[in-house]
Order: C-alpha cells, then sequence, then structure tokens
C-alpha cells in the first residue's frame, strides 16, 4: 500500500476535552467544525457525546446535517453561520439551532421557523461575526422575546493569555449581557485556560480537544505515516527534486515518500521540517513536490519501510512553526487520500 496512514487516537481526543471540562465548573461543548478540524467529526463527535458532551458547534448548516445524521436526535448543535438563505428546512428538519448575527437573520428565522430554537452571537471587538453593540442595542428587546437558547462571543486573542483585547472583550460581553435570563458563552480552548470569568454558562473548546495550542497539556491526537517508495544513493554534488535546491554535500541516502503537497503538507515547511524514524530526526532533501517527499535517511544505516511525519516527536504546531502557520491550518489541510484508521479503548 502506497498510500500514508493517519491514525486518529479518539481516546486521546477524549482525554484532552475532559480535561478542559475539569477546569471549569460550567458545561463544555465540542467544537467539530471543518470535520473536527480534519479528523473526522462523525467519529470524533459520537465518541465525545459518549464522554458526556451534550453540545457541538459547526461552522454551517450542512456541517450541521451531516453531524445529526451522525450523532442521532438529542444532542445540541449549534450553527456559527447563524440562519442564511436556504437553510431553513435544514434547520427546522434536522433540530438544528442557528446562532444569529444580524438583524436581517433574526427575521429569516423567526417568518421561516416561528417557535424554533436559536442562539445569539454578539460581536464584542473582533469584527468576524455577530451584532455589534449598536445593532445589539437596537434590537435587544425584540431578540430576547424570541427566548433564545444561548448567547456568545469569540475571544480573537485568547492564545495570548496578557493580551489587553481579552480583558476588553470580557468588559464588553458583560455590558451587552449582564442582568439577562439567558445562558452565556464566550470561551474557546484558550478562553477556557483564562481562568474561570471566562467561563460563564458554556465553554467551547476546540483545538486543544485535538491536541493542539495553547492547550501545553495536551495528549496527541493525530499521527501520520507516510510509506517509502524508493531508496536510492546519491553522490556529492548531486541534486535531488524540483530546481535543484538541494545538493548533496557527501554520500547520501535519499528515501522518497508517499505524500506531498496534495496531501496537505505545505510546501512551507519543508526547509525547517524533518520526519522521524527509530528515535532519528531525517531532514526533508529538496522542495515538497505534489505526491512526494525526498527525505535524507543515511544517519538510519538502513532503509525504512515507512517515516512519520506527525506524532509524539513531532506535534501539529512544531509543524506550523515550520510552515510559518498555526496548528489549525495542519489539521485541516490533511488530505483524503490517507488511510484512516481510529483508535478506542
Amino acid at each position: 500500500m502506497s498510500t500514508a496512514t493517519l491514525t486518529i487516537d479518539l481516546n486521546a481526543a477524549v482525554a484532552n476535552w475532559r480535561a478542559l471540562d475539569a477546569k471549569t465548573d460550567c458545561e463544555t461543548a465540542a467544537v467539530v467544525k471543518a470535520d473536527a478540524y480534519g479528523l473526522g467529526a462523525d467519529k470524533l463527535a459520537r465518541a465525545l457525546a459518549r464522554a458526556g458532551a451534550r453540545s457541538f458547534f459547526v461552522a454551517v448548516a450542512e456541517e450541521g446535517a451531516a453531524l445529526r445524521q451522525a450523532l442521532g436526535p438529542g444532542p445540541n448543535i449549534c450553527v456559527f453561520s447563524g440562519h442564511m438563505p436556504g437553510d431553513a428546512d435544514m434547520i427546522g428538519d434536522l433540530e438544528l439551532t442557528p446562532m444569529i448575527n444580524s438583524l436581517d437573520q433574526m427575521i429569516r428565522h423567526v417568518e421561516a421557523l416561528p417557535g424554533h430554537a436559536f442562539g445569539l452571537q454578539l460581536d464584542t471587538g473582533m469584527n468576524r461575526l455577530g451584532m455589534e453593540p449598536s445593532e445589539w442595542a437596537a434590537v435587544r428587546d425584540v431578540a430576547l422575546a424570541q427566548n433564545p437558547v444561548l448567547i456568545m462571543s469569540h475571544l480573537a486573542c485568547a492564545d495570548e493569555p496578557d493580551h489587553p483585547m481579552n480583558a476588553q472583550q470580557l468588559r464588553t460581553f458583560r455590558e451587552m449581557t449582564d442582568g439577562l435570563d439567558v445562558p452565556r458563552s464566550l470561551a474557546n480552548t484558550g478562553g477556557v485556560l483564562l481562568g474561570r470569568d471566562y467561563h460563564f454558562d458554556l465553554c467551547r473548546p476546540g483545538i486543544g480537544t485535538y491536541g493542539g495550542a495553547p492547550f501545553a497539556e495536551a495528549r496527541h491526537v493525530a499521527t501520520l505515516d507516510i510509506p517509502v517508495i524508493q531508496c536510492r544513493d546519491v553522490a556529492p554534488g548531486e541534486t535531488v527534486g524540483y530546481g535543484n535546491s538541494y545538493v548533496a554535500s557527501r554520500p547520501t541516502r535519499i528515501a522518497t515518500i508517499s505524500a506531498g503537497y496534495a496531501d496537505g503538507i505545505l510546501r512551507a515547511m519543508g526547509p525547517k521540517t524533518g520526519l522521524w524514524c527509530d528515535g532519528k530526526r531525517l531532514p526533508i532533501a529538496g522542495r515538497i513536490s505534489m505526491d512526494l517527499i525526498g527525505v535524507d535517511v543515511t544517519a538510519l544505516g538502513q532503509d525504512p519501510k515507512s517515516l512519520q511525519l506527525l506524532g509524539p516527536n513531532q506535534g501539529v504546531d512544531t509543524l506550523a512553526d515550520a510552515a510559518g502557520t498555526i496548528g489549525y491550518e495542519i489539521l485541516t489541510s490533511l488530505g483524503a487520500r490517507y488511510t484512516r484508521r481510529y483508535l478506542t479503548a
């Protein structure tokens, strides 16, 4: 088999979610948007539901529809994008809870699905989604009369605990919602770690569940093992890959592995990234191409059958740093060609 194997440890994801839940005194939901950050929303959500998660968050109604099929009736599925044109049937038939972002969405929802559950999203300074303070002041009484089930906002800088934006958003959220008899939610993974002032009635960890920063205590969830197709000797002065960007300075053994940027391995990470085998870090040789990567395996003294890109020795944030990006992009870029294995107890 020449496809790489992506192993997702469901037990580790559940352990991470439970560890974050233990830091709060409120309900802890699970964010499973973008196919659970690329790892498989159906299987991750079912595992988290068995662990006790009763509320789930997705980006769009179509994700909510697929998640409802995976989870069945019962769990609450909230849609960050709110109620978009054409969503009424999915929202109504599948009992989704749109997080209303504007007066237009409020009108659309109430007219199409009177009495159907919804939440409200407020903008506390991120300028991405939600009602700004002026709009909220204008529609607040009307919106509250429709009995929303949740009011939320989103932190912009929660991964930087000392950033003044965190306190500013907390203050704005309180100014917009204090005294209301509606459950509130502000904290993502970083917000959970900021402490109880940010927790309110429901927290929504995402990346921390899947092993990413800023949750330093997280267990790694995803492991990527890539098979070796061929090995060859390269003499000093010979080159490897496109553009002759790698020139051997000594007799070198090069393994060509079966993955590339078509599988979500970002080209930008190449110069600073290695793969692992038998406890040794082995540098990438040359450019990452569409389906193949050259790796200097000279230090092994033997030809490996596979090399590991992602796992205990090298997590998503290490790869992200090498590519000049964030762990979220590493996970959500994981390609469809991998053979996926899910570990359970």
